[in-house]
């Protein structure tokens, strides 16, 4: 995999005191009596996930837990009103609604998930209060939003201005077709994180706002546990990107951890899955998926489909943006 590096400890300015800051600094001679050597990781999708890593990363520098980490971190994404594929400033369905999907799940398998929410700020902590203070694991539509609602979360109005206008354009031009977009990297619609935090405890979360212009009602992998996202501590986490539709037919992410189980690297196991993936599909045209992926040695793996796909990598090194490796080229 080709490196690029963002940001390197000892540069000036750009996020530095977030990446490393003294009380970190402190620790780091202490971590390997208290951890027993544990380094921890911070991973996630695409560019944006460098940025949300570096909200993450406070919670890590810290020495608290990667699932606190991993919901702050995407709530970055989710607050970014030009990100057009998560959270505030994401694409509407066909009937002009944005609408929401999450899910978050921790090392102990307690999990949660939102789908089909509209209208609140952050369904990551949606779907972590979800997880945290119902028996379910996900409440979607109608009965998620007041689940919100009645938990005071942050309301929105959504769309945008400026995404209303795209959306006007292209209904005028498409409303009597629905055709499939292209999905990717000008066109991804996740950001998936996964980490591992000083106890060694691991933990992941995946936010998005979904396929551009999708029928009503459509959610994809991104809030479905085992498919958008997967932990489980003995062995370790995962996540995807892409197209929704694919990934759910492979169970996609808990395919990658339970090939990591049986003594597959992250790498290769994130391989398979997406040969699996490509051997289900005689038509593979503009069908990027993407699986990342973290063992309990602190190892990683990604790759996809088609080439473009690429993850931000935080350690206490600093924080890497990573060309994964790809089964083909567009």
């Amino acid at each position: 995999m080709e490196r690029r590096r963002f940001f390197k400890f000892g540069a000036v300015g750009l996020g530095l005191s977030l990446l490393k800051p003294t009380s970190l600094m402190a620790a780091e001679s202490k971590s390997k009596d208290e951890d027993q050597g544990i380094e921890p990781i911070i991973l996630s999708t695409w560019n944006h996930g460098i940025a949300a890593n570096q909200k993450a990363w406070e919670t890590i520098a810290k020495n608290g837990l990667a699932i606190d980490a991993v919901e702050q971190g995407v709530k970055v994404t989710e607050a970014d009103v030009s990100n057009r594929s998560v959270g505030i400033g994401g694409m509407p369905d066909r009937d002009g609604h944005v609408t929401l999907d999450a899910c978050i799940m921790d090392h102990q398998s307690r999990c949660g998930a939102v789908a089909y929410l509209e209208g609140i700020a952050h369904p990551i902590s949606v779907a972590r209060a979800v997880m945290d203070h119902t028996q379910h694991v996900m409440l979607v539509g109608a009965g998620a939003k007041q689940f919100a609602l009645d938990r005071q979360f942050k309301t929105i109005k959504t769309p945008l201005p400026e995404v209303k206008k795209e959306y006007e354009k292209w209904k005028k031009e498409n409303a009597a077709k629905f055709e499939k977009p292209v999905i990717n990297h000008e066109n991804h619609d996740t950001i998936g994180m996964i980490a591992m935090d000083r106890h060694g405890n691991l933990s992941g979360a995946c936010t998005t706002s979904g396929w551009a212009y999708k029928m009503p009602g459509r959610v994809g992998d991104s809030p479905i546990i085992g498919a958008g996202l997967f932990v489980d501590n003995e062995v370790g986490a995962a996540c995807a990107t892409g197209l929704g539709e694919a990934i759910i037919r492979i169970a996609g992410s808990s395919t990658v951890v339970e090939l990591m189980r049986h003594g597959k690297t992250p790498q290769e196991a994130c391989e398979e899955a997406v040969r699996r993936i490509i051997a289900k599909h005689q038509d593979l045209t503009g069908l990027q998926c993407a699986f990342l992926a973290i063992n309990k040695k602190g190892e990683v793996g990604a790759y996809s489909v088609y080439e473009g796909f690429n993850f931000a990598k935080t350690t206490v090194k600093g924080t890497d943006l990573v060309d994964a490796g790809f089964n083909r080229k567009w």
